[in-house]
């Protein structure tokens, strides 16, 4: 006799799958039975894992699914947000998932036990490090430094103590900067220059709490994005996978268009506005100076016609006058979204069109309630899931008057 069970039907918000009645499984997936005993018989949609750290390892949630049901679950944060928002449905293309072992930037922490160096993303929900000896989500390129790393930063952290490792992908190589760690001595600066070396860095940098320093950087490191190369700051932003870009971007210049004045808020070192300007006139907007330093000058090197802006949207947003000079505005916040600068939107008579990229289905979805009440349609929200296997969602959002 088999014993009596629900079926797992989604994936909530945090990973865990759900039944019909609510009740909670960790590790399950859709289509997966729930027994009355808790025991759970997997279903059409469980694989096998592709890393042995999970699920121990923070880094991936979702590793047991199947893409089918990992991509409507990333539709599934964003129409439960805009549900709580009491927002009717736009269309919901399908999801755009990067492939495996395409991070080209990533955070991880160091720690010394002994003679031992771990290094890893954190174990879900705490601060143990699970250290890395696969992975399946980051490019080849970061994943071989791992190892040498142990042996450099050996000598560089106290007992017990952890350090920071942010590894980005750039046009010249790696991109390392290291955080709290100790170089005193001759023998630890020719170390970390003999590093650098060996492994063709394209910048190593130290930040002992103020500030990345760089030490060894042969050409100023950039990124090229819209066929123009943009210097890039140590510990900058970037998209974290090629492909995943590449979606965001082919969807915002779809919902742009052929409008001739765009604005690109929050616009980084230039990911939208750099290949929007090819072909408009682009005001881009940015708070973080570096960023804005970076993309006025590629853009002065390129001869695009783009304005360039320094200047914080959270305290001080476009106002009415300032949106109404622009046919489509491209916007793509933080995880705060953009709340400051919904009403000036909201309120606009000539723009048309709006491109709203967003890491935050809650956030986006109260800004977008906002444009709504302000007679903006939302007419189609494309999930892109760029953070393969997590629980992070990323999407744009096309409105039009």
């Amino acid at each position: 006799m088999v014993e009596a069970g629900e079926p797992i039907v989604r994936i909530a918000a945090r990973g865990e799958g759900i039944t019909a009645d609510g009740r909670h499984s960790p590790l399950s997936a859709p289509g997966d039975m729930l027994l009355i005993d808790g025991t759970l018989v997997p279903g059409p949609h469980h694989v096998e894992a592709p890393c042995r750290h999970f699920p121990t390892c923070g880094g991936c949630q979702l590793q047991h699914v199947d893409d089918e049901s990992y991509a409507e679950f990333l539709a599934q944060r964003i129409t439960g947000a805009l549900t709580q928002q009491k927002l009717e449905m736009p269309e919901v293309l399908p999801a755009l998932l990067s492939p495996p072992a395409t991070r080209r930037r990533a955070s991880l922490r160091a720690e010394k036990q002994g003679k031992r160096v771990l290094i890893g993303f954190n174990e879900g929900e705490s601060h143990r490090i699970v250290d890395m000896r696969m992975c399946s989500i980051l490019d080849p390129r970061l994943f071989a430094l791992v190892e040498p790393l142990r042996k450099l930063l050996g000598p560089m952290i106290k007992d017990r103590r952890a350090a920071g490792i942010r590894m980005t992908i750039v046009d010249q190589g790696v991109d390392l900067l290291l955080e709290k760690v100790e170089v005193e001595g001759f023998a630890a600066v020719e170390a970390l220059n003999d590093f650098a070396r060996d492994h063709a860095l394209a910048r190593l940098a130290i930040d002992d709490g103020y500030g990345p320093e760089p030490r060894w950087e042969p050409e100023g490191a950039t990124v090229t994005l819209g066929g123009v190369a943009v210097g890039f700051p140590a510990a900058g932003f970037l998209q974290a996978t090629p492909e995943g870009e590449a979606a965001l971007l082919a969807e915002v210049q779809r919902i742009v268009g052929d409008a001739p004045l765009v604005a690109d808020l929050f616009s980084g070192l230039g990911t939208f506005a750099l290949p929007l300007s090819a072909r408009a006139k682009v005001l881009a907007v940015e708070g973080a100076r570096d960023a804005v330093l970076g993309l006025k000058a590629a853009a002065d090197r390129a001869q695009r016609i783009m304005m360039v802006e320094h200047r914080d949207l959270f305290r001080r947003p476009l106002d009415i006058k300032e949106v109404d000079r622009f046919d489509a505005i491209v916007l793509d916040p933080p995880r705060a979204g953009a709340k400051e600068q919904m009403p000036a939107l909201a309120a606009s008579t000539r723009v048309q069109r709006i491109a709203y990229v967003s890491c935050n289905p809650s956030t986006f979805a109260r800004d977008a309630r906002m444009l709504v009440q302000g007679g903006w349609t939302l007419k189609s929200v494309l999930p892109v899931g760029q953070f393969r296997w997590s629980t992070h969602c990323e999407l744009v959002a096309e409105f039009t008057r």
